[in-house]
């Protein structure tokens, strides 16, 4: 049999946390409390500019503060809505941090896990909407611990993100380790940079490139239980 899993990551946003929710709601709310009207146009426009900040935040090349502080001062300005940008993203942040919406079965498989492995939250993002997002869901009682990029100083895939988190980690042992996340360019590509054995949440079936594929691959979050269960001692 396989080594048995004892230490487990898991990502939050889009594998607990349903972000894509969160982030419409949020995004809802703000461009109502501006007066403003948010149409399909506008939101693949500020999607398309997020992403890209991500993508480059992802690769080192800029800072988180980049993104918050010039994600909406770019969508704006190619929109033509006078709008402060920086003062908009203060209050989407602080809206976004109240939603909590879960993706189904997150509670269900964290009250389940918590107690017979050690369970640990491994997240990118702002550290204060992600703290306020885990204790208004409730899962943050099920952890043993939170790991934040922003807090950390570094993010996902970056090695240097999975040190800081192996080194808070009492007694950590890699072999025993199982990242479970839905990005593949975040959380599998960490996995692998950091040597443990990752699983993707990928419940619209999509294909992954050789170089990226998975040791595990899971639909819904409840079958996480099976692969669990054939990697239990003996």
């Amino acid at each position: 049999m396989s080594r048995p899993y004892d230490i487990l990551l898991l990502d939050a946003d889009n594998t607990l946390l349903d972000f894509s929710r969160s982030e419409k709601n949020a995004l809802d709310i703000t461009f109502r409390h501006y007066g403003l009207t948010i149409t399909d146009e506008i939101r693949a426009l500020y999607h398309t500019i997020n992403r890209s900040l991500w993508a480059a935040f992802e690769r080192g090349e800029i800072s988180k503060e980049t993104i918050t502080a010039t994600r909406f001062t770019r969508l704006f300005a190619e929109t033509g809505y006078a709008v402060d940008g920086a003062a908009f993203s203060r209050d989407y942040q602080k809206t976004l941090g109240e939603g909590y919406d879960l993706i189904d079965g997150a509670k269900a498989l964290c009250e389940a896990l918590a107690g017979k492995y050690r369970l640990y939250c491994v997240t990118n993002g702002v550290a204060v909407t992600q703290y306020s997002r885990l204790a208004r869901s409730g899962l943050d009682t099920c952890f043993d611990g939170i790991f934040v990029s922003e807090t950390i100083g570094h993010q996902k895939p970056d090695i240097a993100y999975f040190r800081a988190v192996f080194n808070a980690i009492p007694h950590f042992s890699p072999d025993k380790t199982l990242i479970v996340g839905d990005s593949l360019t975040s959380d599998i590509q960490g996995g692998k940079n950091a040597g443990i054995a990752t699983c993707w949440y990928n419940p619209g079936g999509q294909k992954a490139a050789p170089p990226l594929a998975p040791d595990h691959e899971i639909r819904t979050l409840n079958e996480l239980h099976a692969i669990l269960e054939n990697h239990r001692p003996l």
